[in-house]
């Protein structure tokens, strides 16, 4: 039996026997399993599946772990610990929540999950339009050796920082923009390298803050902030860029919450910690307002399912319980 390359998890083999050997109607139900099967293991579509960036972090985490273990054998200090506990006096809480992430923190760990991409890719898979070399940002000439030496994390924060800051982006876009690069990295089969992650995440950024911020910043503003780019460039590439995409901007409130918490987990792993303040009188009123306008919120939304029910089903004298939340 000759051997088949395989296309899409199933061999040429096997898919010429199911179009000739199967009824229409069981094929496309098989079909349409294989595809919900391809869009699972995407993680910027579904929310069941892994980060990409959480996963190639975690060599680089349990090297750091290893390396703290043989200090504290060995007793070296790995130094004071700048973590803060709570206790039965004091309580310690940070202003980021899924709504209202911090900006300055959730930059920095977008931007190390960028810089875990670069350093541990498996390949070094581009396009000409993402390539520097090619489409320079800037009129500094790009190094020789441009293509062989990863960015440090704080090039990359100051390069990403330097726009949110310039288009007054929020921190929600920034999540959004790491949910865009991975899925042009899956989709496109790409991998962001030296050579190309400055308009990797330029053309995400683009794209992010269009479809997310209400007030949109156009191509021709990228061009004030980027001096030597031409609003020609920025066009064309974003319009590779949601073609590769296969114009899917459409982010689920499940992958939004999931990259979240997968970011939280990255700073955690290292010891990028969130600015924590104790809880006083202030910031817990703040919380208890928070809270009783996202409860009214949730019984306007009970009232009117409620009545939109009523109407549909002309039932009178229905009694509600209490919903226990957990």
């Amino acid at each position: 039996m000759c051997c088949l390359g395989r296309f899409g998890g199933i061999t040429q083999f096997s898919k010429l026997f199911l179009f000739k050997s199967v009824p229409s109607f069981f094929l496309h139900y098989i079909l349409s399993v294989l595809s919900d099967l391809a869009l699972e293991s995407n993680p910027s579509d579904h929310a069941r599946a892994s980060t990409i960036f959480l996963s190639k972090s975690q060599t680089d985490v349990h090297d750091k772990r290893k390396s703290n273990h043989i200090n504290h054998i060995s007793h070296v200090s790995p130094g004071p610990l700048s973590k803060k506990y709570s206790s039965c006096s004091t309580i310690f809480i940070d202003d980021s929540t899924v709504s209202q992430p911090n900006l300055k923190s959730t930059i920095k760990c977008v931007t190390l999950a960028i810089y875990y991409h670069i350093k541990n890719r498996d390949s070094d898979r581009s396009l000409d339009i993402f390539d520097e070399k090619l489409h320079p940002l800037s009129r500094e000439p790009v190094p020789d050796d441009y293509s062989r030496i990863d960015p440090e994390h704080k090039l990359i924060y100051r390069f990403v920082r330097t726009l949110f800051s310039a288009a007054q982006l929020t921190a929600e876009c920034a999540i959004v923009t790491l949910v865009y690069l991975e899925r042009l990295l899956t989709y496109a089969e790409l991998d962001i390298c030296p050579s190309n992650w400055k308009r990797i995440v330029l053309g995400a950024i683009l794209l992010a803050s269009k479809v997310w911020d209400d007030q949109a910043v156009w191509n021709v503003d990228y061009c004030q902030i980027l001096k030597d780019i031409t609003v020609e460039d920025m066009n064309e590439m974003e319009r590779q860029f949601l073609e590769l995409l296969q114009f899917n901007i459409n982010v689920p409130a499940s992958v939004y919450a999931k990259y979240y918490f997968d970011l939280r987990q990255l700073a955690d792993d290292n010891n990028l910690s969130f600015p924590l303040e104790p809880l006083n009188n202030q910031r817990a009123q703040k919380l208890e307002a928070i809270s009783r306008l996202c409860e009214d919120k949730y019984k306007e939304l009970s009232r009117a399912a409620m009545r939109r029910s009523l109407s549909a089903d002309n039932l009178i004298g229905i009694r509600r319980s209490n919903a226990v939340l957990s």
